[in-house]
């Protein structure tokens, strides 16, 4: 098994540049971009209205951003349906299922509940957020109503909501990540086998991982 290289590329030597014209003053700040629009502020409320509520529960992907005393972290969820079951429009759940153990995200809420949630809805432009406050919990109710085919969730987390606002499609748009023509052909993005190879130590191998794992993908989802 061999090392790879970074292969990174300079831009214009930009690896040996330094950082200039730094902003470091939220006045400066204000002054290079303007003020807010007026609807930028207004879209933002304390509570999930009707439209709100209706686009979070057609989005079956979030990501979920956490704070804690290693840092932050930003993690994927998803599941087949709405990622969210919303209680009442100041608490949203969600489950935490098998993965892979390294509890990033709850070890982050156990130490601040401080949390941000980002949802896609696929082929919607835009996308919403949450921040609130979140907690774990292992209450035998919760768990029964993430059930798939029988199998419970390990915990539910609880979000009560602080605010809540949509983001409009610009930077979807810009990436045309929902159109079928700018999909990648996965033959050129480095597989889990591929990665975990690069930076193993041992004899692993790659490919039979890679195997190992589309096959036991689906049985182990839940």
């Amino acid at each position: 098994m061999g090392r790879v290289s970074s292969g990174f590329p300079e831009i214009g030597g930009a690896s040996k540049m330094t950082l200039r014209n730094a902003i470091t003053d939220v006045d400066q700040l204000e002054d290079l971009y303007g003020p807010a629009t007026p609807r930028a502020i207004t879209k933002e409320i304390g509570h999930l209205n009707h439209e709100y509520r209706t686009f979070i529960e057609a989005a079956p992907f979030m990501a979920v951003a956490t704070v804690g005393p290693e840092g932050l972290d930003c993690s994927p969820r998803g599941e087949d349906g709405s990622v969210v079951k919303i209680v009442d429009e100041k608490t949203v759940l969600f489950a935490d299922r098998k993965g892979n153990n390294r509890l990033d995200t709850l070890r982050n809420i156990v130490a601040d509940s401080r949390i941000a949630l980002l949802f896609l809805v696929p082929g919607i432009g835009e996308t919403m957020r949450i921040n609130g406050r979140a907690s774990i919990s292992l209450s035998p109710d919760l768990l029964e109503m993430f059930a798939v085919d029988g199998k419970l969730p390990k915990t539910v987390v609880e979000v009560k909501v602080d605010r809540a606002y949509f983001q409009c499609s610009k930077a979807l748009a810009r990436s045309g990540i929902w159109e079928m023509d700018k999909h990648v052909d996965p033959n050129g993005v480095p597989s889990a086998g591929q990665m975990l190879e690069a930076m193993a130590v041992d004899d692993f191998d790659g490919a039979k991982y890679d195997e190992e794992l589309g096959r036991n993908n689906l049985d182990q989802l839940w």
